[in-house]
């Protein structure tokens, strides 16, 4: 009993001791030492801003900006009154480890809450602008990157790799380049790829005119101007005759409507007419009613221009599946 009282009388002083020795390792660089001597003390639950920040300051100068980054978003989940201390830290690790969309995201939503010390928000928004520089210079390097190996993937005829480059890239937000629309003419390219593009361009808000060439159709258009694949009023039209059988059978009617999908993704932007849509939703029934071999009166193979709906529809879905579902 009297070896406890006498630990718990002289705790304070090796506590002091610690506290000065870490000080004094940290103050002489020796970050190894320091850190070792604050982890005794956060151990023994001696927690305090100087002890973590300290921590915090160790961590980092060791290179282990993994832990410090860690150990600051633990920190800022308490939102104690260090709280913005903590941010100008983490806002620092992210910015060293090249975190530049991470960065500008805590900047925006520090901002956002509008409660940022006005002598910190010099700091956090030329953060915030250095990181946003950052971000554009890496991606313009990695879309260099990505069209040269779409450029090569065009030469080796490689349309699942073309795909995911174009994916990636509209993903990422960037710019289509002019080497990019080339490919919307280059007969080469798989229809389903010219689509992607055409809906990047679209993202990007494109408003000049480009040039596509399409299972020999060539057109000029607008991107900007042109309605999006899911609100194209053909598809909606088209869509509004088939619901019918949606309650009457809804197997018949969901692959109705994902050949219907399918072989508007393959043609857009080029589309039926606004005419049309009744003859594609007889070819869609015809085709439906085969592959799930329901036997009707149906006649609609006798009207030429739905037969060749029915070719044209067939041919899309072998082409969406090639690359989409392969």
């Amino acid at each position: 009993m009297e070896h406890h009282s006498e630990k718990v009388i002289l705790f304070p002083k090796w506590r002091t001791v610690l506290e000065k020795e870490s000080l004094a390792a940290l103050k002489d660089k020796r970050y190894d030492e320091a850190l070792m001597k604050l982890n005794q003390l956060l151990q023994y639950g001696i927690r305090n801003h100087e002890i973590v920040t300290g921590k915090l300051m160790c961590l980092m100068e060791l290179n282990r900006h993994k832990e410090a980054q860690d150990l600051c978003e633990e920190l800022l989940l308490q939102s104690d009154e260090h709280y913005y201390h903590y941010v100008h830290i983490y806002l620092t690790i992210l910015f060293h480890t090249s975190q530049y969309q991470m960065l500008m995201t805590q900047v925006e939503k520090e901002f956002a809450a509008a409660r940022v010390p006005k002598e910190m928000k010099d700091q956090f928004r030329q953060l915030y602008d250095i990181s946003s520089k950052m971000q554009k210079e890496i991606q313009a390097e990695k879309s260099s990157e990505y069209i040269d190996a779409l450029l090569k993937a065009v030469k080796d005829r490689n349309d699942h790799h073309q795909y995911r480059l174009v994916e990636q890239m509209r993903r990422m937000g960037n710019t289509p380049t002019s080497e990019v629309l080339a490919l919307l003419t280059d007969d080469q390219v798989h229809p389903v790829i010219k689509t992607a593009i055409f809906i990047w361009l679209q993202e990007t808000d494109v408003y000049e005119e480009v040039a596509i060439s399409k299972l020999g159709v060539q057109m000029q258009l607008r991107p900007n101007h042109v309605p999006k694949l899911d609100s194209h009023p053909v598809l909606k039209q088209t869509l509004l005759i088939i619901n019918e059988l949606e309650q009457e059978n809804p197997t018949l009617f969901q692959l109705m409507e994902q050949l219907l999908i399918h072989y508007v993704y393959v043609w857009y932007p080029v589309m039926p007419s606004n005419t049309d849509p009744h003859a594609i939703a007889r070819a869609l029934t015809k085709i439906g009613e085969d592959y799930l071999n329901i036997h009707t009166d149906s006649i609609a193979e006798s009207d030429e221009r739905v037969s060749n709906y029915i070719d044209a529809i067939k041919m899309c879905e072998a082409l969406y599946s090639s690359i989409i579902e392969a």
